[in-house]
């Protein structure tokens, strides 16, 4: 496995967006990693619309040969730099990529916010809750008069734990 510096992090292009679609082949895997009210089945447009494109802070993982190999976005959310829509693509799970992707991308986020801590929205049986624990993250409380998502829990990390990639 080639090592995290021929790795990187950069903003993510529009014409990666069809590469992105295809990593979420039906409406249980598209929801779970886009929520609750995210389109499925999606178009081109419908998918940009949901994932907030022109919007949001949107990040891909770029391997070697400049491959799509995770993706995520941030923003200012209660103080916090909240990450959201995390996803490796399916041909590049297993290999401790989601580690470095929530690493990096909390980096980012931290200093372009000017925040010291990260938040992020789990399901309990998304086999990732076990990454971001190691990573530092611990069930919070949500603000008063703030809800998660159906089903989901809340996971604040003061700076995430440089340590294993998962």
């Amino acid at each position: 496995m080639p090592n995290q510096k021929t790795r990187v992090l950069r903003p993510l292009e529009a014409s990666r967006l069809n590469t992105l679609q295809g990593w979420f082949p039906d409406a249980a895997s598209c929801r779970r990693w886009g929520g609750p009210a995210f389109r499925y089945p999606f178009t081109a447009q419908s998918f940009r619309e949901d994932l907030g494109f022109d919007e949001l802070a949107s990040f891909g993982l770029l391997g070697e040969g400049g491959e799509l190999l995770g993706v995520g976005q941030h923003a200012e959310r209660w103080g916090r730099c909240h990450l959201m829509r995390l996803a490796i693509a399916p041909e590049a799970r297993g290999r401790g990529l989601g580690g470095e992707l929530v690493r990096r991308l909390a980096r980012v986020g931290q200093a372009s916010l000017g925040v010291e801590h990260c938040s992020l929205f789990v399901f309990p049986d998304n086999p990732a809750i076990s990454l971001y624990r190691r990573l530092g993250f611990a069930e919070a409380a949500l603000p008063p008069g703030e809800a998660a998502p159906e089903g989901c829990r809340y996971l604040v990390a003061e700076l995430v734990r440089s340590g294993p990639s998962g």
